[in-house]
């Protein structure tokens, strides 16, 4: 992988991630997930599916960061593919904090054409952007995606339940993380309307619930 992808994907860059459990706060909520048994399952079915469309415009967002892409029909056709309010907000606050960093490690006219047409981009768009503009591949954007979009539940995990951290990490290595992300760069270069759209009704209405009950008490994550 590109070292910018390797930064992004690294829990200690300053983008936000920390506070956001990935649905995984909710689904702990409702004992859904109460032990490492229950990791594989939840996590393998968001890579597939959450994981999947960040990776696929991780990827697009690279590619477009050379090839002089419509940043803001990016941006709308990955909205038109999050139906859950919670998920887009959750999403562009994500894609704030990364832009914020990633101005100051990687400053660049492209990352300032970008802002200026979305001034507040999805996480994955921005994402991939910072991978284009340093080097990186649409590969190494949607590795970066789809590793984000695993370790930050699993890290919730840990946090949320006490769990052993070495357990949890060896799901998260177990993972098929190589095949999302080689089905993501193969259509990069695609027109974005024409892009995949997985996604997952259970994912979207935990987060519905989660920013209804982050209202009414003190939650761990905001998303």
């Amino acid at each position: 992988m590109d070292l910018s992808a390797l930064i992004l994907a690294d829990s200690r860059f300053p983008g936000g991630g920390h506070v956001h459990s990935g649905g995984l706060e909710e689904v702990v909520s409702r004992r859904l997930v109460t032990s490492v048994r229950d990791l594989p399952g939840f996590l393998s079915g968001r890579l597939r599916t959450a994981g999947s469309l960040a990776a696929v415009f991780a990827a697009a967002a690279a590619h477009a960061a050379v090839n002089q892409g419509n940043w803001s029909l990016l941006d709308s056709e990955l909205d038109a593919r999050t139906p859950s309010l919670a998920q887009r907000e959750a999403s562009r606050a994500q894609g704030r904090g990364t832009a914020r960093a990633g101005r100051i490690a990687w400053p660049s006219p492209v990352l300032e054409g970008l802002l200026a047409e979305t001034p507040r981009p999805h996480h994955p768009i921005i994402l991939g952007a910072l991978v284009g503009v340093a080097g990186g591949s649409p590969y190494d954007a949607a590795m970066a995606a789809a590793y984000l979009s695993v370790s930050g539940p699993a890290s919730a995990a840990v946090r949320l339940l006490g769990l052993d951290p070495f357990a949890v990490n060896a799901v998260v290595a177990r993972l098929d993380l190589a095949s999302v992300c080689a089905e993501a760069a193969a259509v990069a270069g695609d027109d974005p309307a024409a892009l995949p759209s997985p996604g997952s009704p259970a994912l979207d209405l935990f987060a519905e619930a989660h920013a209804r009950h982050h209202q009414e008490e003190v939650r761990l994550f905001a998303s």
